[in-house]
């Protein structure tokens, strides 16, 4: 791994907005490929928190793991086009994606809606690494229809408890904390009876069972509630309020569900795969289609960060960003499955390619239709409140 004392990139708050385009690009290429751990380079499965740690901790210290963040909250604060093209090299280079759910949700729902006090302990801590957070909305008749869910919540004192169980929590088992929406008002409408609270995962009660996925990962994890106590200021927002705060979360999410990350680390694999082969005159006119695709996937996310940036709200057409983000994906690991033929039944790195894994991309995007709120849920969402269908 590359030493951290060998840092010798920009100081790390230095703003990088001042710079041009084509200079932060340049600035953020040479960064990580002097930085960047080279034994994680391209990993073939989404790696564990343990062992993406050091290349958070190497982004931590220089001050661009939370690039999205306000820099007053010790974030980068990139406009929208800087994020996005810090994205692509990162995608570019190979770099393995972050244990990143406090990064990406915990931390923009907390500056937003946090009190000075959750702000002031987690904030710091998300950043350095030491808080790794996982997500506890699911429940396995509460998937995309989230607000049937069963997880209860119950003042007694200066306590709350907790039962119930959450599924498909992503990096479950390496988290020391998880957000929980918890039903609070049992008699209450499905929306109105919600809670948001904040979970130490070490709290007595709390049990978690990893779950193996058709890639042969364990990724995912059953979280238990069993009579878990909590502190009364472990809520976010206020009582029964936590449908708002959950929408206001997934906001962020389906945002970030939508990045064109995905997509295009899926191209350059399709493009590199194409290369290897010697098929890239084959496919000249629908790896053209699909750039352009990308292209114009990449301006619509921008549509969407540009109000982020601008501290405005994301309404419910964030949505088909995560849609068009989703089919995107997907059509371009089943292009990469086409190219490959028969080695797409391999799930590992090809012998004479290891950072090639054309089996194991294409299963990874599988799920992309149904996790964060499946497509059909999705379309649902975009025809009642945006186009005002079924009224």
């Amino acid at each position: 791994m590359t030493a951290i004392a060998s840092l010798t990139a920009p100081e790390p708050h230095a703003d990088l907005n001042t710079l041009s385009d084509a200079d932060f690009r340049a600035t953020i290429g040479r960064w990580i490929a002097t930085n960047y751990p080279q034994e994680l380079r391209s990993p073939p499965k989404r790696l564990h928190a343990a062992e993406a740690m050091p290349w958070y901790k190497i982004l931590s210290l220089q001050g661009w793991v939370a690039p999205g963040w306000p820099r007053e909250h010790g974030g980068m604060g990139l406009s929208p086009s800087k994020l996005l093209i810090m994205f692509e090299e990162m995608e570019r280079y190979g770099c393995a994606r972050l244990p990143d759910t406090g990064l990406t949700m915990v931390g923009p729902l907390l500056i937003a809606h946090g009190t000075d006090a959750q702000r002031a302990y987690h904030l710091p801590k998300i950043l350095s690494g030491e808080i790794v957070w996982c997500q506890g909305y699911s429940e396995p008749n509460a998937g995309s229809d989230l607000a049937a869910l069963r997880t209860s919540a119950v003042r007694e004192g200066d306590q709350w408890v907790i039962n119930g169980q959450k599924i498909w929590t992503t990096l479950g088992m390496d988290a020391q904390w998880i957000f929980v929406l918890a039903r609070t008002d049992q008699q209450a409408a499905k929306q109105k009876g919600i809670s948001f609270f904040l979970v130490p995962m070490d709290t007595p009660g709390v049990k978690v069972r990893p779950i193996v996925n058709i890639d042969m990962h364990d990724e995912f994890a059953e979280v238990f509630f069993d009579d878990v106590r909590i502190p009364a200021d472990s809520i976010v927002g206020e009582v029964n309020s936590g449908w708002t705060t959950a929408k206001n979360l997934l906001g962020f999410e389906r945002l970030f569900l939508g990045s064109p990350k995905q997509s295009e680390g899926a191209l350059d694999h399709l493009e590199r795969l194409c290369d290897h082969l010697g098929k890239s005159a084959d496919y000249a006119s629908l790896l053209n289609g699909l750039r352009m695709e990308l292209e114009d996937h990449k301006s619509f996310y921008k549509t969407f960060a540009d109000k982020v940036r601008r501290g405005e709200t994301l309404g419910p057409d964030v949505s088909m960003l995560k849609i068009n983000q989703s089919a995107l994906y997907q059509e371009i690991t089943d292009r990469i499955l086409e190219v490959a033929g028969e080695l797409g039944t391999l799930a590992g790195p090809l012998l004479d390619a290891p950072t090639l894994y054309p089996g194991s991309v294409f299963l990874q995007a599988r799920p992309t239709s149904i996790y964060g709120g499946s497509s059909e849920i999705q379309r649902n969402i975009v025809a009642k409140q945006v186009l005002g269908l079924g009224r």
